[in-house]
């Protein structure tokens, strides 16, 4: 091509391209974009849809296992959380009952106390006692009587060096003083074999009603005066016997014992005579 001819095509491109951006600054080119770019961008959208698709596809094995390593981590931390409110649960629970207990042993300064676990039950089904965790190490001795805040427990039985045996007043063959708080009688508290627990020996004279609380008397020296026992859920009175009876709800949950205090010593009554 002759030099003329290249300059002469160069020169009608720049003026076409002039032409062009002058008719596009006053608008009238709109028309024709828009028909032009509208295929390009629906083709463009197609485009940018598959490619993140298929960017998703290459990246999501890892993200899943991203996933689940971090909700590994995260139920590892919840069930350790839970753990930690479990024991402060019951480091809360234990706190309230040794409050209970420490309340229960000042509004009673004259007795000695020695706190101790309950660490086990008798399996003899001829028995009716619990273990707990203090022993002739701890000045813990036989006959000492047992008590949580709630009442009596009954009393130490079998002593060895860092466990006791402390027989309950459920068993048959523990027997207690007591004293009808309302109607001021005297009764011998004694567990019958199927799991009664009867006040016997009350006077025929006696006004025993319901719900009366039965307390300790003292009498014989095997326990302090004046503990709770439970309360009279029944009585029977025959005009033809000697005396009356009355059967008891024990103020103790003995399934629930986890604390108790071992009477180490005590007043006694004066008028002690022989423990049942």
């Amino acid at each position: 091509m002759q030099p003329s001819s290249k300059s002469l095509t160069a020169l009608i491109l720049t003026l076409l391209a002039a032409g062009l951006l002058v008719l596009s600054l006053a608008g009238y080119t709109q028309p024709a974009e828009s028909l032009v770019l509208r295929p390009l961008a629906g083709v463009q959208s197609w485009v940018a849809l598959r490619f993140a698709a298929l960017r998703d596809l290459l990246t999501s094995p890892r993200d899943v296992a991203t996933l689940r390593a971090r909700n590994a981590e995260l139920e590892a931390q919840l069930a350790s959380l839970q753990q930690q409110v479990i024991a402060l649960q019951e480091q809360v629970a234990e706190a309230e009952v040794l409050s209970a207990l420490l309340d229960y042993a000042r509004s009673r300064p004259a007795s000695r106390y020695l706190a101790a676990d309950v660490i086990g039950e008798d399996a003899s089904p001829f028995l009716r006692s619990v273990w707990i965790g203090t022993g002739s190490d701890a000045g813990i001795a036989r006959g000492m009587p047992v008590v949580t805040e709630r009442g009596l427990v009954g009393r130490v039985v079998e002593v060895h060096a860092t466990v006791s045996r402390v027989q309950l007043i459920t068993d048959p063959q523990s027997a207690v003083n007591v004293l009808l708080q309302d109607s001021r009688a005297d009764g011998v508290l004694a567990a019958q074999p199927n799991g009664e627990i009867r006040i016997d020996l009350i006077s025929q004279e006696a006004q025993v009603s319901n719900d009366e609380l039965v307390l300790t008397s003292g009498l014989g020296g095997g326990y302090p005066a004046d503990i709770p026992v439970g309360r009279v859920v029944s009585v029977r009175r025959r005009d033809f016997e000697v005396f009356q009876e009355a059967v008891i709800q024990p103020a103790v949950d003995f399934e629930q014992m986890q604390l108790v205090l071992v009477i180490t010593s005590f007043p006694t009554a004066p008028e002690s005579i022989v423990a049942p």
